[in-house]
């Protein structure tokens, strides 16, 4: 585990192009993944995928943020960020879990919610905070990997169910260490001070209980992604085990302890 490197140097590596993609996650993990689209309101966000698939022989839900690989794609998903339509995009497909009893896995990159007017004037905060309040009573296995970026409220979105873990090379925090320094010193170039102060790194996470666990990274995604599904299978067999009363109480416990 990345224990030497300090809060900046995983930033950079979080942030780095060569990072795994949720999309390499699925491809690898969920060959026959089958993706689904709109939010039945008007829209469908492309910088969240989601979609069914089988996961050792049960069928499951599968949703990623996706940042894009060419420029073009990047521009079009706005580098990750989603907009409303993306976050209830996402909020239809776990209700629709939900109601086939399947379990949910979330893939997280994102330096947070798309910060636009246009996002605004369609319910970015109000879409987040639909997506908080319906999932988290729905009595189905949720697990979160943040594999990058988990920015503020645009990670936590997806990011309200049972377990949340992290692949050793990502953060997770209410904003931008920049964002976090401009606030404070008014001066965004304080950065990796501000790193250091906002404990945003998967470590620093697991030893204030907010995360489950930390996922070795390998410059080799396909390893990777073996070290993902090995998580994946233990603690979604360990969370079927309970009834779903417990699995909900368990998962009010996790979050009242913050």
């Amino acid at each position: 585990m990345n224990e030497q490197l300090s809060a900046s140097e995983i930033i950079k590596r979080a942030r780095n192009d060569n990072k795994i993609t949720g999309m390499e996650i699925i491809q690898n993990i969920f060959p026959d993944f089958v993706e689904l689209h709109g939010d039945r309101a008007g829209g469908d966000d492309p910088a969240i995928v989601g979609g069914i698939a089988t996961f050792h022989h049960q069928p499951v839900t599968v949703i990623t943020t996706d940042r894009g690989k060419t420029t073009e794609e990047k521009v079009i998903k706005h580098f990750g960020s989603p907009m409303p339509n993306g976050y209830r995009k996402a909020l239809r497909l776990i209700k629709q879990a939900a109601k086939f009893k399947r379990p949910v896995f979330c893939f997280v990159n994102t330096a947070g919610a798309f910060p636009s007017k246009e996002a605004e004037e369609n319910g970015q905060g109000s879409a987040i905070a639909q997506n908080i309040l319906q999932i988290s009573p729905l009595a189905i296995p949720i697990i979160t990997i943040i594999y990058g970026e988990g920015g503020s409220g645009g990670a936590l979105a997806l990011a309200c169910g049972d377990e949340v873990w992290m692949l050793e090379n990502s953060t997770y925090s209410i904003l931008s260490p920049e964002g976090f320094a401009s606030i404070m010193w008014k001066d965004s170039s304080k950065a990796d001070k501000a790193a250091e102060l906002m404990q945003m790194v998967p470590q620093a996470l697991l030893r204030q209980g907010i995360i489950e666990g930390i996922i070795p990274e390998s410059e080799e995604h396909r390893q990777t992604c073996k070290d993902i599904e090995q998580v994946l299978i233990k603690r979604l067999n360990n969370l079927q085990k309970l009834s779903p009363n417990q699995l909900l109480a368990n998962r009010k416990k996790r979050y009242r302890k913050f």
